[in-house]
C-alpha cells in the first residue's frame, strides 16, 4: 500500500478539523490540560523553601519604592501550598506578615497582620483581585498554581527568547477572580512558565508577567530569580528579585499558623 506523505496527512487532518470544529476544540483542550499538568508534576518534592527577596515598585513616572521581605513556603502534597511572607523594610511595613493557604478544590485562605493596628485581618474571597500591599500583584497572584483552578486550551506552539514554548489560554473557574483569562508561555524542555498575559474581567489586556534568570536548585527545581509584573493600564510595575533561596529546611506545618502571624517577624 502506498504510504501517504506527511503533507497528505496534514491536509486530511486539517479537512477533518474544519469539518468537525468540536474535535479540534476537544483536542486543544486535552493538550492544554496535559501541558498544565506536566508543569505542575515537574515541580513536586521540594518540601519547603526560604527565600530573601527585594520588591521594587515603580510608578508611571519611574519613581521607585523598595521593600525587603522573606518568603517561607511549604509544599502540601494533597492540597495547595502554604506561604508566609514577612516584610523587614521599609520601617512603616516592618513586621507586616501575610499568610496564604492555597487549595485545589476550595477557596484559598489568606490573612495579613498589620503592626500599625496590631491585628490579623482575613482577606475576603471576594477581595482577592485587590492589589497586594500596593504592588501590581493581586492577592490571587500570591497563591500556588493548581491545575483544577482553570480550564485550558492550547492555542499554538511558538518560540520565546529563542526557546520552543507552548502557548496556553487558561481561564479561572473562581467567579471572584479578577481575570477573565490568562495566556501562558511554557517552555517545552522544562515546562517552566516564561510569560503570562492577564486580561481583566471585561476581556481587556491588564498585565504582563515575565519570569527571568531561572536557576536550577538541588539538581531538579527550577526557580526564576527575577519576575517582572507590568500593568498595561496604569504603566506601573513591580519587580521581584530573589537574593537567596534554600530548600528542605527545618520548617514545619506549625510555622504556618494564622494565630502566630503576630510573632512572624
Amino acid at each position: 500500500m502506498k504510504v501517504l506523505s506527511n503533507l497528505t496527512w496534514l491536509s486530511m487532518l486539517t479537512g477533518l478539523l474544519l469539518a468537525n470544529p468540536a474535535l479540534g476544540d476537544e483536542a486543544s483542550e486535552k493538550e492544554g490540560l496535559r501541558v498544565a499538568t506536566a508543569r505542575k508534576d515537574v515541580n513536586r518534592g521540594w518540601v519547603n523553601s526560604v527565600a530573601t527577596i527585594t520588591m521594587t515598585l515603580r510608578n508611571a513616572q519611574g519613581q521607585e519604592a523598595k521593600r525587603e521581605m522573606r518568603v517561607k513556603t511549604l509544599e502540601v502534597p494533597t492540597d495547595g501550598d502554604k506561604a508566609l511572607t514577612i516584610f523587614d523594610s521599609p520601617r512603616d511595613l516592618s513586621g507586616t506578615a501575610f499568610l496564604s493557604f492555597s487549595h485545589i478544590d476550595a477557596p484559598d485562605e489568606q490573612w495579613i497582620f498589620l503592626p500599625a493596628v496590631k491585628r490579623v485581618k482575613r482577606i475576603s474571597t471576594r477581595n482577592k483581585s485587590g492589589p497586594f500591599l500596593g504592588s501590581e500583584y493581586a492577592f490571587e497572584d500570591m497563591t500556588s498554581f493548581e491545575v483544577p483552578k482553570f480550564t485550558y486550551d492550547l492555542l499554538r506552539e511558538d518560540t520565546y527568547n529563542g526557546d520552543a514554548v507552548y502557548v496556553l489560554e487558561q481561564k479561572p473557574l473562581d467567579k471572584y477572580s479578577g481575570y477573565s483569562k490568562q495566556i501562558v508561555w511554557i517552555d517545552k524542555e522544562h515546562f517552566r512558565p516564561r510569560k503570562v498575559e492577564f486580561f481583566d474581567r471585561k476581556g481587556a489586556p491588564l498585565k504582563v508577567l515575565e519570569f527571568e534568570q531561572y536557576q536550577l536548585f538541588d539538581g531538579e527545581f527550577w526557580r526564576p530569580m527575577r519576575t517582572f509584573m507590568y500593568n498595561l493600564q496604569t504603566q506601573k510595575s513591580t519587580e521581584l528579585v530573589t537574593h537567596s533561596l534554600v530548600f528542605k529546611t527545618e520548617l514545619e506545618e506549625s510555622d504556618f499558623d494564622s494565630n502566630s502571624l503576630r510573632r512572624a517577624r
